[in-house]
């Protein structure tokens, strides 16, 4: 089953048993997902709509850096470099991060014994705390996977919903553990949710992006074509 196949089974997996979360579950929980619908002196606003002219606004954003870059993971990597991010390249960087259920290339901010796992692993340090970093093996870069982790750190950078620390740590646990979703709370649950929506929302915009210069045969392939993309 090839990379994209693979992401998509599990998120309509995890939202599946979302779906079959019993209706008691819901009773005395605020929903803090912006997909909701408010009503102000008659009239209505629809958030969902108000997330996806954000979303269309971020990537209108995300395409025109990457014109300014030529699309070079070295020049985006100068740009995000310049917007106070930290870039490190090391040997085999996918095989220090799998054991803790990370990839190479965005790294989300960690606390604790992730934290300190990181700064020993990749930096040689003892630190309980790491900021949102990139971590990259030396080498060539897939251009397509990149673009990828691209995305989710500008998104990220603009505080879109589904990109905290505790919605991906979320999204990490219930893509890669067999964990039943009934023992979330719903308030998790709605960070779930937006998370799996925020990394649907950058596959299918490298999906796009791709289209436009491979053809749609060949844009899994690229994606795939490094032992690092395994997401």
């Amino acid at each position: 089953m090839n990379l994209f196949n693979t992401i998509l089974y599990k998120i309509f997996s995890i939202q599946e048993k979302i779906l079959r979360l019993k209706l008691s579950k819901t009773l005395g929980v605020k929903n803090t997902s912006r997909k909701k619908t408010h009503y102000m002196d008659g009239c209505s606003i629809n958030l969902s709509t108000i997330a996806e002219n954000e979303k269309l606004k971020i990537e209108a954003e995300i395409n025109q850096i990457l014109k300014t870059y030529n699309y070079n993971p070295e020049e985006i990597l100068d740009y995000i470099k310049k917007c106070d991010t930290e870039v490190t390249f090391t040997e085999n960087a996918a095989a220090i991060l799998n054991p803790i259920g990370e990839n190479e290339g965005f790294i989300y901010p960690a606390s604790g014994a992730k934290a300190l796992y990181i700064s020993l692993a990749v930096d040689k340090k003892i630190k309980f705390k790491t900021q949102a970093r990139f971590v990259l093996s030396k080498g060539n870069i897939n251009k397509y996977y990149f673009i990828y982790q691209f995305y989710n750190w500008y998104a990220y950078k603009h505080n879109i919903a589904g990109l905290d620390r505790e919605s991906q740590k979320l999204l990490r646990k219930y893509l890669f553990e067999e964990t039943d979703t009934k023992k979330l709370q719903l308030a998790d649950i709605y960070k779930l949710k937006d998370a799996i929506q925020q990394d649907k929302s950058a596959i299918e915009f490298v999906i796009k992006l791709c289209r436009n210069f491979e053809g749609t045969k060949q844009v899994l392939n690229k994606i795939q074509e490094t032992g690092s993309a395994n997401l």
